[in-house]
């Protein structure tokens, strides 16, 4: 394959996947020298160590869009886009963030190109145990390249399992509450999985709050119900300055959220 039909289907890029499209024809060391050539030529970017960027026709490398979530589906050769980072992906999140979240098996350096940052996190230790962490993670097209993302539902549950990875929980309810459909028995089988009875009443807390919405029967909740925790624990960890008490999920819960007070006076 010739290097311009390359960057014409890879506007994202790792030298693994140039010597994987040159079958082989190659050294890593010519592959190298020729992608010198074309940084000189400005026709791609390096955006960190053996990740490239291509730069359109007629573009400029310090100004040429750059798809942030290639790139960040590009940081490792497993990288899975999660958290806040998989709901913009989805299209659902209710703001848009310069930070980009992915989940890999292996710990990866912080990253920054121009103004956006890329953070790696590990897989939640129950499903490393368990060898689950492939569940819920889908693949999606995007700009004609295939990416890893988590599924709506287990980002639902990894969001209220990892709060700090949201941006607040006005944004993260904000965020769900645009989603008009979950498969529930995926959502529930997940936050089984992680075995956290926190998590566990926090998604029951969730799903019983949009029970109409989101259709949800009391055959998903009590699975959830048996598995809160035996005493109150705070929705947010970090925050415990007061809040309400849900007795039924054993939960604790901010007087901002209980009472939804983002929401403008009817």
């Amino acid at each position: 394959m010739r290097f311009a039909e390359f960057l014409a289907s890879h506007p994202v890029f790792t030298l693994g996947e140039l010597v994987q499209a040159r079958e082989h024809s190659e050294t890593r060391w010519t592959l190298k020298a020729t992608l010198a050539h074309h940084r000189r030529q400005n026709r791609i970017i390096l955006v960190r160590r053996g990740l490239y960027a291509a730069v359109p026709t007629g573009a400029l490398p310090d100004n040429c869009p750059v798809d942030p979530y290639l790139l960040a589906a590009k940081m490792t050769d497993d990288a899975v886009l999660a958290y806040h980072t998989a709901l913009e992906a989805h299209g659902k999140a209710h703001s848009v963030f310069e930070q980009f979240l992915y989940l890999t098996k292996r710990a990866a350096r912080p990253a920054t190109f121009r103004s956006y940052r890329f953070e790696s996190f590990r897989h939640p230790a129950a499903l490393r145990a368990k060898r689950k962490e492939r569940f819920g993670i889908k693949t999606m097209e995007r700009s004609g390249v295939d990416i890893r993302v988590t599924s709506l539902e287990r980002t639902l549950v990894d969001l209220l399992d990892r709060p700090d990875l949201g941006g607040g929980w006005e944004e993260i309810w904000r965020s769900l509450e645009s989603i008009e459909f979950f498969d529930l028995d995926r959502v529930v089988e997940y936050a089984l999985l992680l075995d956290n009875a926190t998590t566990a009443a926090k998604v029951g807390y969730f799903l019983d709050q949009h029970r109409q919405a989101l259709m949800v029967r009391d055959e998903h909740l009590q699975p959830l119900r048996k598995r809160r925790p035996k005493q109150p624990h705070y929705l947010e960890r970090k925050d415990k300055a007061g809040g309400r008490l849900v007795g039924e999920w054993n939960l604790i819960v901010p007087a901002s959220v209980a009472e939804r007070s983002w929401e403008e006076p009817s």
